[in-house]
């Protein structure tokens, strides 16, 4: 499972990196190559360096301490240590929405943060399956790979909307671009970039759940904490504010309420699946060993 979700995810971003360059190329020539590079490089690296900065702002969250949180801070220290890896810092979000994620662009960066929400509902193993989970985004450079996918797909937003100002696939006067290749540029650019960025999204959410259950060692835990958290967001979803869809990828479950033809751009895979899985995954691990 490991492998195929790093070989699709491989594979995506492949497939972004191309449709970048050849747009790129197609109406600029090397020139064109050249500028679509350097601006995503650019934009990839500012989403990189600031991405736990804009998402915990996003969140309004804050920074907690050891005496406020101790039992959290006991479960995230001993699989930190466990992973051989620093201890991240850990926030709280007033939000009473059950969810939590991670940030930061290495484990040395890294942020852990649940919500008030999560803590209410959720029991120690089903709790420790969540850090779990956002540790191994952490733990398996998800933020590097979200932020290389959102700046390719960005590129192919702008270069698609510069195509209204530069002649591109010839016209029948040579006056202006050709308005039926605009339009294609302007619907299918983005449309493909968006259903690639979000396939990638969620490629990368079934790896955090295997690896956090590996983690753990406990896969049902986590699996019990996402029918929790799943049905919370249901009856609490977010408002789809930019504040916070720009960090909704982030989380371990969907924040806004989705359905229909949405689920194509959904950055979370189907519950059920991610349950599936997990269920699976226990069945194929024998007896679980965790210690409190």
């Amino acid at each position: 499972m490991r492998s195929h979700n790093g070989l699709k995810t491989a594979a995506l971003l492949g497939l972004l990196t191309a449709i970048i360059l050849a747009v790129g190329y197609w109406f600029g020539g090397s020139t064109g190559l050249v500028i679509a590079v350097v601006l995503s490089l650019v934009m990839n690296g500012v989403s990189y360096f600031f991405s736990d900065k804009i998402a915990l702002r996003s969140m309004r969250a804050r920074p907690v301490t050891q005496a406020e949180f101790p039992q959290l801070y006991q479960m995230v220290g001993e699989l930190a240590a466990q992973a051989k890896q620093p201890m991240p810092r850990l926030y709280v979000s007033p939000t009473m929405q059950p969810n939590a994620f991670a940030t930061g662009r290495n484990p040395q960066n890294a942020a852990v943060c649940v919500t008030e929400g999560i803590t209410g509902i959720l029991d120690y193993r089903e709790l420790r399956g969540v850090i779990g989970h956002e540790l191994s985004h952490v733990y398996n450079r998800d933020i590097l790979i979200a932020s290389v996918a959102a700046g390719l797909a960005g590129i192919i937003t702008m270069l698609a909307n510069l195509a209204w100002f530069i002649p591109i696939g010839g016209s029948s006067d040579d006056d202006g671009p050709n308005m039926g290749v605009v339009l294609l540029m302007l619907i299918l650019g983005p449309l493909a970039a968006g259903i690639i960025q979000m396939a990638i999204s969620r490629s990368r959410e079934f790896q955090a759940d295997a690896s956090g259950a590996e983690l753990t060692d406990d896969p049902l835990a986590l699996a019990s904490a996402l029918k929790k958290i799943h049905m919370g967001t249901q009856k609490m979803p977010l408002p789809a504010e930019p504040r916070l869809e720009s960090s909704a990828h982030l989380m371990i479950a969907n924040p806004f309420r989705g359905g229909g033809i949405s689920k194509l751009f959904s950055t979370h895979p189907p519950m059920e699946e991610r349950v599936r899985r997990l269920e699976l995954m226990a069945a194929n691990s024998g007896p679980i060993q965790y210690r409190r």
